[in-house]
Order: C-alpha cells, then sequence, then structure tokens
C-alpha cells in the first residue's frame, strides 16, 4: 500500500530510441556483411581460422600420400628440372606400388633441352655439326615424348594453369576429361582468358588434367581453393578434384542446388561450392600428418609399396627455391603439394566446409535480433555488472550457434556482424545511460535541495509545538537510520529498494516521523503520564496525521519521491512485524521497509533518552528489550543489521546527545 520501488528507469521516449538504434546498427552491420567491409571481413575470417583449427581432427590423412621431390631429392639426384626420363622413371616406380590414382602436381610447358633430340637441334643451329647417336632407342631420344608415353601408361592426371590476364590461341585448352554438367550456367565462375600446359608431345598422350590455380586472401592466407574454372565456355576441374574422382572412379560430376546452395554430386560425394565454384578447406593440422614419401626414396627403391598402394598420390615439390608454399592458418609455409593431398581428403571424407546460401540473411537476422536484445537489455535491467554479464550473454548467443553448426554439420556463417553489433551497442548504450544517469542526478539534486527546503519549513512548525521530545532525537533517529540501511546494504538485503538515492532520501526523510504530533492536543503530548485508553487512541492518531501533513505538502515541489518516503515512514513506524502495531496493523512484508527501518531507529532511542514519563535506560539495557522484541516488534534482517551496526550507532548516539 506505502511500498515504493527505486531503480533506474528510462522514459518511454529514451527506451524506443534505444530500441530503434539498436535495429539500425544491427541493419547497417548487416549490409556492411553482405559487402564484405573490410573490418567485418577480417572478424570472419578470425572466426572460419578458429573454427578450423578447434575441430581439426589432428589425425594423418588415410586416402592420400605426396610423393616429394624435397631438397634431399634435388641435392642427391640433381638440381631442378628434372630430365623428363627421370621424372618417368619416378612415375613408373610409383604406378608399379598400384596406387588409386596418380596427380601430377608440376607443369612441363618448355621443352626438356636434355633430350637427345633437342641437343642435335642446338648443335645443328648453333655449330653446323649434325650428331648421331647410336645405340639409343628412338624412344629415349625425346625425353617430352617418353614423358608422356609414360603418363599415357599410367593413366596420370596432368596439371595446367590457367590466365586471367592475358589471352593463348583456343586450340591450347585441353579437352576437360571429367565431364561437369548439371546447374553451372546458375555459377559466376572465374573465365579463364588463357591456359598455360604441359609441351604438346606431353599433352598429346595425357588423358587426364587438371588446374592448379588457388586462391589467395587478401591478408595473404590460404583457406578457399577453386574447383571450377571456365574457359572458352567450358568447365574445368581442379587437379585434386579430377585425381580424386579418377580413384573413384568416376568420369562424370554434376552441379546441382539445394536450400544451402550449389554442390558438386561426384557419385555419392556431395562437395560443396559457392556460387563462384570455391570450396572452403578444412585441415586435419599441420603439414607433417600428410603423409610424405621423399622422391630419392621412390628411384632408389628404398620405400614401402604399403605406403602408396590404393592412395591417391600427388607429385610434386615442397622445395623451398620452387617457392610453391603457401600461408595457412596451420603453417604459415604450408606446401602447395599438400594443400593437393589436403583437398583430395576433404572430397574423399566429405569434409569440405559449406558456406550456405542463406548465411547472409541468417546473419541479418541474427544481427537483429542481438541489436533487439541489447536494447531490451538496457531498457529493463540496472546495474553495470548486470547489463555487462548480459552482454556478454547476448554476444554467445550467435557465437554458440556458429561453432555448434560448424562443429556438427561442417557449416560456416560467421558470428562477426552480430558480435560488433553487440559491442558497439554495448559501449554506446553505456555512454548513454551515464549521460541519462548524469541527468538525472542533475534532477535529483534540484528536488533534494527543494525537499529539504519543504523539511526545514515542516520541523519549524514543528518546533512552535510544544513536543516533549528534543531535536537531538531527530538527528540522532536520522543518522541511526542510514546506518541501518547501509548496513542492510552491505549484507546484501533488499538490493531493489536500497539504491544510494534511496538512502539519501530515507535520511532527508527521517526527521519527519513524528510531523503528525502537531495534530496531538497539548494536554495529550505533553501529559507526564500515562494516557488512558481514550488518550492513547488520539496519539496514535498522529501517524494519520503525519501522512495527510506530507500528502499536502507534495504539491509544493516538482517530484514526490522525498514526500513519498516521508509518508511512508510517518505513517507506517509504528506498526509491527507480527502486525500488533497500529494505525493499520500491517504485518511483516507488508510494512514498508522505510517504516521497518524508522521503528528499530525510534524505539532504540525512546529507551536510551529521558522522557517525561520515564528516566533512560543504558545501552545494554535497551538493546536487551529490543532483542526480546525480535519477530514481533521488529523485522529481524532489520534488526540484525542494527546490531551489525552496533559500534556506529553508539557514536552517533554520543555525538548528538541531549
Amino acid at each position: 500500500m506505502y511500498g515504493v520501488k527505486h531503480a533506474y528507469r528510462l522514459t518511454g521516449r529514451a527506451a524506443f530510441g534505444m530500441l530503434l538504434s539498436g535495429l539500425a546498427l544491427a541493419v547497417l552491420v548487416g549490409v556492411f556483411e553482405y559487402r564484405q567491409w573490410p573490418g567485418i571481413a577480417w572478424l570472419d575470417r578470425f572466426f572460419l581460422d578458429s573454427f578450423v583449427t578447434f575441430t581439426a581432427s589432428e589425425q594423418p590423412a588415410r586416402s592420400t600420400v605426396v610423393v616429394d621431390i624435397d631438397e634431399l631429392s634435388l641435392s642427391a639426384v640433381g638440381q631442378w628440372p628434372w630430365p623428363r626420363y627421370r621424372m618417368g622413371a619416378l612415375l613408373q616406380a610409383i604406378a608399379a606400388a598400384k596406387p588409386a590414382s596418380i596427380g601430377i602436381d608440376v607443369l612441363f610447358s618448355e621443352p626438356d633441352r636434355a633430350s637427345l633430340i633437342n641437343v642435335r637441334q642446338a648443335f645443328k643451329r648453333d655449330f653446323g655439326v649434325d650428331l648421331a647417336f647410336t645405340g639409343v632407342p628412338a624412344g629415349l631420344q625425346d625425353n617430352d615424348g617418353y614423358f608422356g608415353h609414360v603418363m599415357a601408361q599410367t593413366d596420370a592426371v596432368g596439371a595446367k594453369y590457367f590466365y586471367f590476364d592475358h589471352s593463348t590461341p583456343s586450340e591450347t585448352s585441353p579437352v576437360p576429361t571429367l565431364q561437369v554438367g548439371g546447374r553451372t550456367d546458375l555459377l559466376s565462375l572465374a573465365e579463364a582468358t588463357g591456359v598455360l600446359i604441359n609441351t604438346q608431345k606431353i599433352v598429346s598422350q595425357t588423358r587426364s588434367s587438371g588446374f592448379i590455380n588457388n586462391r589467395i586472401d587478401d591478408d595473404g592466407r590460404l583457406r578457399y581453393l577453386p574447383l571450377l574454372i571456365r574457359h572458352n565456355g567450358v568447365v574445368h576441374a581442379h587437379l585434386a578434384l579430377v585425381t580424386t574422382m579418377k580413384a573413384l572412379n568416376i568420369t562424370s560430376a554434376s552441379v546441382e542446388w539445394d536450400r544451402s546452395g550449389p554442390y558438386i554430386q561426384a557419385g555419392s560425394h556431395r562437395i560443396p561450392i559457392d556460387e563462384n565454384g570455391y570450396a572452403v578447406l578444412r585441415f586435419n593440422g599441420k603439414p607433417g600428418l600428410y603423409p610424405s614419401v621423399s622422391a630419392m626414396s621412390i628411384l632408389n627403391g628404398s620405400f614401402s609399396e604399403a605406403d602408396i598402394r590404393g592412395k591417391i598420390v600427388f607429385i610434386g615439390s615442397s622445395a623451398a627455391g620452387l617457392s610453391d608454399l603457401h600461408n595457412t592458418v596451420f603453417d604459415s609455409r604450408f606446401p602447395g603439394l599438400k594443400i593437393q593431398a589436403v583437398t583430395a581428403e576433404n572430397i574423399v571424407t566429405d569434409q569440405l566446409v559449406r558456406v550456405p546460401d542463406w548465411a547472409g540473411v541468417a546473419i541479418l537476422i541474427e544481427c537483429m535480433v542481438s541489436g533487439a536484445l541489447m536494447a531490451l537489455l538496457y531498457i529493463k535491467v540496472g546495474g553495470a555488472s548486470r547489463m555487462l554479464f548480459g552482454s556478454i550473454a547476448v554476444g554467445a548467443i550467435p557465437l554458440l550457434i556458429s561453432a555448434s553448426l560448424f562443429g556438427s554439420e561442417a557449416m560456416f556463417f560467421s558470428p562477426g556482424a552480430p558480435l560488433i553489433v553487440t559491442a558497439v551497442l554495448f559501449a554506446a548504450f553505456s555512454v548513454t545511460r551515464f549521460a541519462i544517469g548524469q541527468r538525472q542526478a542533475t534532477v535529483w539534486a534540484k528536488r533534494l535541495e527543494n525537499a529539504r527546503q519543504v523539511t526545514m519549513e515542516s520541523m519549524a512548525a514543528v518546533a512552535e509545538t510544544r513536543d516533549p521530545e528534543t531535536g537531538a532525537h531527530i538527528k540522532r533517529t536520522q543518522y541511526y537510520v542510514k546506518t541501518i540501511a547501509e548496513q542492510l546494504q552491505r549484507m546484501g538485503q533488499y538490493r531493489d529498494i536500497l539504491t544510494r538515492e534511496y538512502i539519501d532520501l530515507l535520511f532527508i526523510s527521517a526527521p519527519l516521523h513524528d510531523i503528525g504530533k502537531v495534530g496531538v492536543p497539548d494536554e495529550i503530548l505533553l501529559k507526564p503520564g500515562k494516557l488512558t485508553d481514550e488518550e492513547f487512541v488520539l496519539m496514535k492518531r498522529h501517524a494519520e496525521y503525519g501522512k495527510s501533513i506530507l500528502v499536502n505538502s507534495s504539491r509544493l515541489i516538482e517530484g514526490d519521491d522525498f514526500l513519498i518516503i516521508a509518508g511512508e515512514i510517518a505513517a507506517t513506524h509504528h506498526e509491527k512485524w507480527d502486525g500488533t502495531g497500529y494505525p493499520l496493523g500491517l504485518k511483516g512484508q507488508d510494512i514498508p521497509l522505510s517504516g521497518r527501518i524508522m521503528a528499530v531507529a525510534d524505539i532504540y532511542d525512546a529507551l536510551i533518552s529521558r522522557r517525561c514519563y520515564k528516566e533512560p535506560f543504558p545501552h545494554q539495557t535497551a538493546t536487551a528489550m529490543m532483542r526480546k522484541l525480535d519477530g514481533r516488534t521488529f523485522d529481524p534482517v532489520v534488526l540484525e543489521a542494527f546490531f551489525h551496526a552496533e559500534h556506529t550507532v553508539l557514536e552517533i548516539a554520543a555525538k548528538y546527545a541531549d
């Protein structure tokens, strides 16, 4: 009935403005996400890298192996480029171990100068000498032709590289052996204008080929790989894709679409790509997890055929001098040769990451939900710590959703944009609430000043009566009330009521607790003996008089919180916890906290003070009497706070003694 709760409240206009601001920022960030604004793109890459790192299996690849023309091989066998007959010998030795398929991550775009036929032509051109070689089979006089023969014999997949900055004759483009059909017309594939291929003598005998282009992001890191590129109207596939399909005996694939976007259907394997034909790589871990056999071991026969049998094999080089090293999330010098193995392993195990077409819409929705939740949080929740933890919870929602989908479905859409919304609104709303709080503090200061003026006028009116109580009693009870309230706050009691502002109002309001005595006749108020029952009934009416006086006074000032609390105190400080008090017989929590605190302060001071009808009791006697009233007259929690602050109470009693 008399209760009042003092908490932080925004005006309806300010709350609506916060909600609109949150939604507006969400839409703006969603647009930035769609347009891949650099700041958001960086955050998206950060989360993709983090998810790839945290979900990495850290298990060795099982389906692939690379034959590495490494530094040791180059040092032992000879510097690059090797003669094609040596490459042919390497290829034949690998094929003899019966791999599932072989892909060669090396381009032989220039004729082999070590070929006897090329040496003979060079001598004839430069010196006019026609060399003759005896005892050499015709097939071994042309290294390129020989290597092409081995390529055909082993059915190895050759390499090609597409250009996008200059053109080459259309007849140089080989026909793709992996036929990719379906809805390729809906893809926005990169259109190559030129192609770099092996020498004609190699190409003419090569049955399959795949391109070796890759994609490096703006930050220099490799995350995506193009699986499809269009050249002269024909769709070509990546070397890793062609080599893997050959291992699976798949000769054609189809581009299809589902609710999440495009994918390549190859046999039973569904390979997710984006509309540009790119796949998101997922690494097992560091390069060492992708098995490698040195080319030198193959050539000298010191390898185990079991390491190659039934595997998808890629031949290439990790030598630093050949510059085929890439910056990835696991290693800044990840060999390009092993990127082929990563891609093939992803395809075989169906572990390529999917970025769904609806990711942009989902992110926009998450941004708007985050914006709305942040606005509601700051409208409804008070306290800096609660707002901070609430903001963390709001930010955690999109993060947990994204992490869960990545881990369970290998699906990625970034939580970066919603987190930006949350962080920006946290900062903006915090500043806004601080500004509003400062403004409200100014308003409160003005109200308190007006209230003090009313207090002085009211006290002046009381001073003109013949009240037997002293001004010191008023001062003491005022400080007792403040001390008890602060102790309750330290004890964590009534947190929703005992704000700093509320305690200040209690302090100002306490002196008016008995202002209603101005309406009690002098013969009752000043009577030295015990009051009769009829007189006590009239005396008890001072609580009602006090409330009436303060309600009427509230019309004099703007804002009535001060007078509401003062009215509560005046009307209820004679109520008792067990319901036997007056004027309304309120019980327990129905009695306003202000009245319960004042009851303890008023009765204690009455016990230790001289009155016309009694002598003062010592402190120990007074407190012993109060303990007997615990749970009857007094709220047990409030009385406990009084005794916790007993030392301060004694200091106040001594400082403002009569």
